[in-house]
């Protein structure tokens, strides 16, 4: 088992996950997912519903249920395109803005808990060796 990646990966999510539940996921009231819309919104001035769907992996009808419950909480809003109508556009309200900074300067705490005991090589090493996984995604394997 010591020699799957797949196995390692999901040993190494469990920290992770109780780290980011207690850090961010019940004080700010966000799942994992949910976060990751929040800052990739904040980090993208320009972002479709589809472009979204597409940089997650998640299937458009699963991402609006996502997004409905977020505009619930008054964190985005969405806006039909004035170019392509069938294009909707996801924007932070002044609200999710606030709680993305919040949560950003959690989630550098949050990480030095999970990396800290590494170097700075080794932290650079380790996102090298997962950023070459991941590139398989976009390879379509």
């Amino acid at each position: 088992m010591q020699g799957l990646l797949g196995y390692n990966l999901a040993q190494a999510s469990i920290p992770a996950f109780s780290v980011f539940e207690r850090s961010i996921g019940s004080p700010l009231g966000l799942r994992q997912v949910e976060f990751t819309i929040l800052v990739l919104l904040d980090s993208n001035a320009e972002v479709t519903k589809k472009a979204l769907s597409h940089a997650l992996d998640i299937a458009a009808p699963n991402l609006t249920v996502i997004l409905d419950r977020l505009e619930k909480k008054g964190l985005l809003t969405r806006t039909r395109s004035e170019d392509d109508k069938r294009a909707q556009h996801v924007h932070l309200t002044s609200k999710g803005r606030t709680l993305v900074q919040k949560a950003d300067a959690i989630a550098l705490v949050m990480e030095q808990e999970l990396l800290g005991h590494f170097t700075s090589a080794e932290q650079a090493m380790l996102f090298e060796l997962l950023q070459r996984v991941a590139v398989l995604r976009k390879a379509g394997r």
